[in-house]
């Protein structure tokens, strides 16, 4: 399967961006659907954003419609998560998955990376 490790989280105040980036090894990255999932303290995985394995197909939390952008380039075996307007609330550890389905569930996802932390202070 694809391994995935996420990498551009970090400190910013309310109102920044941020652009997080997923980088795969193994399989072929192309031959995957990727998500975006978040995680904050105490709270379950939730899920942000899916783009489909061709680029051409993409969808979005509430929350993150409209502020978030996900895309990805197969030729570099990388995905992104363009994050602007951040909230507080933004607040969690984001994660990347890849998934032979497309879907908004956690437990459709096989593979995923090991986090990386964004935080938003206000």
């Amino acid at each position: 399967q694809v391994q995935l490790v996420e990498s551009g989280g970090g400190l910013v105040q309310a109102g920044a961006s941020l652009r997080l980036s997923c980088a795969a090894s193994g399989r072929t990255f192309s031959g995957y659907n990727m998500g975006w999932f978040r995680q904050a303290p105490g709270k379950e995985r939730e899920f942000v954003a899916i783009i489909s394995w061709s680029g051409r197909s993409t969808s979005y939390a509430d929350s993150v419609k409209g502020r978030f952008t996900i895309s990805r380039d197969n030729a570099k075996n990388t995905g992104y998560l363009q994050m602007n307007s951040l909230k507080p609330e933004d607040t969690a550890i984001y994660y990347c998955a890849a998934s032979n389905g497309y879907s908004r569930h956690v437990s459709d996802y096989n593979s995923w990376g090991q986090g990386t932390q964004v935080t938003v202070s206000s």
